[in-house]
């Protein structure tokens, strides 16, 4: 009974009226799991209160089991305790779904009970269910979203005040944002956990957590936003999957893309999930990606759904890790931001742009920037190369005598 888990009773207790005239179904919340039974609750009664999981996991009387711990213990086991009492779980722990899908579901299959997690993703939008049920006539060549609300608040506010990013971070944990340890969200963990959720369920085949690339954006500079808005670019950190000729690639990083693209307007906290496929054509998603009540929203979507089936509904495709890599594609292609450090002497742009046609680069434009350090930063955007020939010109660039690569952001175009 933390913050999604009142939000979820609150929403069944304060919507019950509607739900049972739309929907046919009425619910009865039999207890909640808590930490501390003297910690106030509001108007939250304190009988349904237990600090006893079994109270709730072994009760004959409970139907539907909705979990909201997070990370993986002890919440896979209270889990996998539910599904073998013969119930039904709803669970909004991408933690644990990330990392033990295959497990859970294969033990809910086992029991012929369900497993739905529509608030594991994106808060309260509803990005799985229509996936999973609006979406079944499409192919799916690419999911983008802004799927952590703090770093895309931390980086909203970076391009409209002109800040740090620790200077932006410290304000988002005073407010209650980001967490005293943000490392979750800021290191691009957090949203590689929904990727791979996301990107199993859009391209219809299980993408492990080991096959996520995640970047996070604490090397962000203000300078890079603001050069990138010049040249009309919009940073946020997307999760980004794609699914061409049977492969998959799937990563999470600081991203690049054109003001004109759907995304670049979706700023602070707020979430958003753009799908490509080939009948619709583009879609886009957008809401609270966090909080109580838009978070227990999915949560209650998916009790009732659940309520509703005459028989659990399951993945199709083969819920396994054991996918061999030969199925990703780690070498990308993608434009590129690259921002060097580079002594102020006859000879070195050339010397670059040496190292970059050496690994099948092409510059697409070069902005020199006045700065009151030694040296000189310039900024290269490229066109569309390989991600492999990038790391390495990186490297190669870097070992030239005093210079230094700052920072390498990806570009997304809207033509990828």
């Amino acid at each position: 009974m933390g913050n999604v888990g009142s939000g979820a009773y609150r929403i069944l207790r304060d919507n019950a009226d509607i739900i049972t005239h739309r929907e046919g179904v009425k619910y009865t919340v039999t207890g909640a799991l808590v930490r501390d039974k003297s910690k106030s609750r509001g108007d939250i009664p304190n009988e349904l209160l237990t600090t006893d999981p079994n109270d709730i996991l072994n009760d004959p009387e409970v139907d539907i089991v909705a979990e909201f711990l997070g990370g993986v213990e002890p919440a896979r086991t209270y889990i996998l305790q539910a599904l073998n009492n013969g119930k039904t779980v709803v669970t909004a722990n991408k933690v644990v779904l990330a990392n033990c899908w295959p497990e859970l579901e294969e033990c809910a299959r086992a029991n012929g009970v369900g497993i739905y997690c529509e608030a594991s993703v994106a808060g309260g939008i509803p990005i799985i269910r229509t996936l999973y049920t609006a979406m079944q006539a499409n192919r799916i060549t690419k999911v983008m979203g802004i799927i952590n609300g703090t770093t895309n608040y931390i980086l909203s506010a970076m391009s409209q005040q002109g800040k740090s990013y620790s200077e932006v971070l410290s304000e988002a944990q005073s407010i209650g944002l980001a967490e005293p340890d943000p490392t979750l969200d800021v290191e691009g963990l957090d949203a590689a956990y929904k990727l791979s959720l996301l990107s199993s369920i859009a391209f219809h085949g299980k993408v492990p957590m080991k096959y996520v690339y995640h970047e996070g954006i604490t090397k962000v500079s203000k300078q890079d936003i603001a050069v990138g808005k010049e040249m009309g670019l919009t940073l946020k950190l997307l999760a980004i999957g794609k699914k061409e000729n049977d492969r998959i690639e799937a990563r999470v990083h600081p991203t690049f893309i054109p003001n004109s693209h759907p995304l670049a307007a979706i700023n602070g906290a707020t979430n958003a999930v753009y799908l490509d496929c080939d009948a619709l054509g583009e879609l886009v998603l957008s809401g609270q990606g966090a909080g109580s009540l838009p978070t227990g929203s999915a949560v209650v979507s998916d009790i009732v759904y659940a309520s509703k089936q005459s028989t659990p509904t399951y993945n199709t495709f083969k819920n396994d890790d054991n996918v061999s890599e030969n199925c990703f594609n780690f070498n990308w292609e993608s434009e590129y931001f690259i921002s060097i450090m580079a002594p102020d002497r006859p000879g070195v742009m050339a010397a670059v742009a040496g190292v970059f046609a050496a690994n099948n680069i092409s510059i697409a434009s070069m902005v020199q920037k006045r700065s009151g350090e030694p040296g000189v930063p310039v900024i290269f955007l490229t066109h569309i190369c390989h991600e492999l020939d990038m790391k390495r010109a990186i490297e190669q660039i870097g070992s030239l005598e005093g210079l230094s690569v700052s920072s390498c952001i990806r570009v997304e175009a809207l033509s990828k």
